[in-house]
């Protein structure tokens, strides 16, 4: 269980500053909520953490897991989960095929591969439903696969750009719940974005970016 780190983070688009000399740590099992208006650069901090920020962008400042250093690794190796607004579900596999699909490459006989995909289920509610297309689920069981399929790829922090935002209030809630609850059992760090004050976890740290 390490920390996210990040230090003196900038970054700019044409001269003009969006987030300016960060510094934030967060914690494991910690969630640490960004919020502000369209524009001010939320889900483009999300981008420069993942390794995945447009060139159009300067930017500078040091993005650590514990003791590593992100700057030199590729997205694919930064072990970041990353849930979005839409879920991502790939629409030719199955939901039992989405989740083998993020196992770790440890992971390698059948049985293992297919006992992890089994537990992820059963974790989200969701047993006996390896074999359903995703396009029958409802918005809240494909939400549940979307984390869970990110969680078994042993992510080592979680960055959550709106992931609450499509859900009715009941789900939405209902939701937030269980992103939570299990990340924070995992050990987590989270950075969540958000327009909704609800979304973030009670007594959590709220940053707002864009305010000067």
């Amino acid at each position: 269980m390490t920390p996210l780190v990040l230090e003196g983070v900038r970054i700019a688009l044409g001269g003009r500053a969006l987030v300016d000399a960060l510094s934030l740590t967060v914690g494991p099992g910690e969630c640490v909520t960004l919020m502000g208006p369209s524009g001010c650069g939320k889900s483009t901090l999300l981008a420069y953490i993942a390794g995945t920020l447009d060139a159009a962008f300067a930017a500078s400042g040091s993005v650590r897991i514990g003791e590593r250093d992100l700057a030199q690794v590729p997205p694919e190796q930064r072990r970041l989960g990353i849930l979005f607004q839409d879920d991502l579900l790939f629409p030719h596999m199955s939901v039992g095929g989405n989740l083998a699909f993020a196992l770790a490459p440890h992971v390698r006989s059948r049985e293992a591969r297919a006992a992890r995909v089994d537990a992820a289920l059963a974790e989200a509610g969701l047993a006996g439903f390896a074999a359903r297309d995703p396009a029958t689920l409802s918005g809240g069981q494909r939400a549940r696969v979307a984390l869970m399929r990110t969680l078994l790829s042993e992510p080592a922090a979680l960055l959550l750009d709106e992931p609450f935002n499509k859900l009715d209030a009941t789900l939405r809630g209902e939701f937030r719940n269980f992103v939570y609850a299990h990340a924070a059992q995992r050990g987590l760090p989270m950075l969540l974005v958000t327009h909704d004050a609800d979304d973030a976890p009670p007594g959590g740290r709220v940053i707002a970016l864009g305010t000067g």
